[in-house]
């Protein structure tokens, strides 16, 4: 019988694919996050206009991201993507880190679909006058929802953002299916090179459990940040 003992694991190249799969974890968590709440803004927006097409593209966008699986969008971007794609661009897209590429597409459209609901209930929870008010001031739309509107609606939003932002760090861990070098995929390595399973996904398990901890301090001190600005 092994003994368990994961600290001789966090040595020599073992401890070097560890990093580098927190490396690609924490860079695709950051370029989602980020690329994902900024679509959010723009979903949000679109599903609270008075364009009727717009309204009913967003509602559909969000109910197909909603209902599929994280890991059949995964897929079905990695695989049928690159069967759709001309020869041409389809071998470029592959010579050129297409699984991270696809992660990224991935995973960055499924968490626009959650943040912009989110989003929405914020806008929802900012009184209509607020609207007509900027339109009677002279204010269009657009003018209106990004000076007045959204940086209400975002405040409002914080709390169920965290929970978005929680679930796109694990959800980083799915990008392993296509091969993408992250944690969980170091973690594999490991296990294949040591026959140590339970080790070896242990320490994975406490970087992820530590990593969530982070992400819930910082976003419970934006929280209240804002509820103290929202105070004075």
């Amino acid at each position: 019988m092994t003994n368990f003992d994961p600290f001789s694991l966090l040595q020599g190249v073992y401890l070097q694919w560890l990093i580098t799969g927190l490396e690609t974890t924490l860079t695709l968590f950051i370029l989602c996050l980020v690329s994902g709440f900024i679509l959010a803004l723009f979903l949000a927006a679109m599903r609270i206009s008075g364009i009727t097409p717009l309204r009913w593209f967003v509602a559909i966008y969000v109910e197909y991201h909603r209902n599929v699986p994280a890991l059949v969008q995964l897929l079905l971007w990695y695989f049928g993507l690159s069967a759709v794609l001309p020869y041409t661009l389809s071998e470029w897209v592959n010579q050129h880190g297409s699984e991270f590429l696809f992660a990224y597409i991935a995973l960055t459209l499924n968490t626009a679909a959650f943040m912009s609901e989110d989003l929405r209930s914020g806008l929802r929870a900012v009184a209509k006058g607020q609207m007509e008010a900027c339109r009677a001031l002279g204010l269009t739309f657009s003018q209106a929802m990004r000076d007045v509107i959204l940086p209400q609606s975002i405040r409002i939003s914080i709390p169920p953002l965290i929970s978005q932002s929680l679930a796109l760090y694990k959800s980083t861990s799915l990008a392993m299916a296509i091969s993408v070098a992250e944690l969980t995929y170091a973690a594999k390595q490991i296990e294949n090179e040591t026959f140590r399973t339970f080790d070896a996904f242990a320490i994975v398990s406490v970087i992820y459990l530590l990593g969530s901890l982070l992400i819930v301090s910082v976003g419970f001190t934006c929280d209240r940040l804002v509820y103290r600005t929202r105070s004075q």
